[in-house]
């Protein structure tokens, strides 16, 4: 007789869930209207209504009890954030599409009213871009939006902005848009605004996408998040310091390319081959977790070190199978 099969066992690594927390937090839904809101959100009322718009109703927030509008918009006075990323046009051909053949718009954008009396549009979407584009096209004269009291909500469009997952690029370039405008307001330093721009790396790799749209920063995004730091000092300033380290990435970038293209004349392939060798030269890989920190300029000389001494004709295509990364233009 055959020996029974052995059970198999769940594995202990397997990532569990949070729990929802043991105590309740928020309001109650009969809360959300309990009590009257406050004279800005008044202010705001009455200046939606002065726009052509039509407030629907005014409530707080389940989780944190912030006030917000939501009301009808006229179409053409709503336009996205200057900062934000490019649509997609596929994904606006979808929710035309979508929104066409079901005859619904069921999903409110996110607004601030512009502070900008001037400004021919009155309100900004921080989250809603494609939604808007899609509404415009399908000839729609005004949209349903969640106006937000703050103007500062239009700064948190990485937090807010749930319709398209970003990658690498547009995160960068939504940044680094948005982190010049902030530096007209004010003399605040990077780390004021850590929550809205998320990570250091994402400014200087946004200067990097613009001077090179085709960059393969998620090539280097894992050195930079070893070795950013948000800096200390007013952003209108720090945006030159990061225009310097742009320059260097890019020209370390150069260097790169030169090994990648040298492996591609040995008859090596990979969609990786840019990521094995930034790996290859990589200072803080296996780095002690003991040791001092490396700083941007410390990392960035080490590696133009070792890729000026890199040797193609010690790569063998087993090295490549053993490595992984992102695809030298996948981001």
């Amino acid at each position: 007789m055959a020996d029974p099969k052995p059970k198999k066992t769940r594995s202990t690594t397997t990532r569990r869930r949070r729990k929802p927390a043991g105590v309740s937090s928020g309001l109650g839904a009969t809360e959300l209207q309990a009590a009257a809101p406050p004279g800005e959100v008044a202010e705001l009322h009455r200046a939606i209504d002065q726009d052509g718009g039509k407030v629907l109703a005014v409530y707080r927030e389940p989780y944190g009890g912030r006030w917000l509008v939501l009301a009808a918009l006229p179409i053409e006075l709503v336009e996205p954030t200057p900062y934000q990323r490019n649509l997609s046009d596929t994904h606006v051909r979808k929710l035309e599409g979508v929104i066409g053949r079901i005859g619904r718009f069921l999903d409110p954008i996110i607004a601030v009213r512009l502070p900008k009396p001037d400004h021919a549009a009155k309100y900004w979407t921080p989250n809603g871009n494609h939604r808007l584009s899609a509404m415009r096209t399908l000839g729609a004269k005004s949209i349903v939006a969640i106006v937000v009291p703050e103007a500062a909500a239009a700064y948190q469009i990485l937090a807010l902005n749930t319709e398209k997952a970003h990658n690498l690029r547009e995160k960068a370039l939504e940044v680094v848009r948005m982190y010049r405008e902030l530096a007209q307001l004010d003399d605040a330093t990077e780390d004021r605004y850590a929550l809205e721009f998320e990570e250091p790396a994402f400014v200087t790799l946004g200067l990097c996408y613009e001077e090179r749209p085709r960059f393969s920063g998620g090539a280097y995004h894992p050195v930079l998040r070893r070795v950013e730091e948000f800096l200390k000092k007013p952003m209108r300033a720090a945006i030159e310091l990061r225009r310097e380290r742009a320059r260097k990435l890019l020209a370390l970038d150069d260097q790169i390319v030169k090994q990648v293209e040298a492996l591609k004349a040995k008859g090596l392939t990979s969609p990786y081959l840019k990521s094995f060798v930034v790996a290859r030269v990589n200072p803080v890989r296996f780095r002690p977790k003991d040791a001092a920190p490396l700083s941007f300029e410390e990392a960035l000389d080490r590696m133009a070190k070792a890729a000026a001494k890199f040797d193609p004709d010690k790569i063998r295509m087993d090295d490549l199978a053993k490595s992984g990364g992102v695809p030298d233009e996948g981001d």
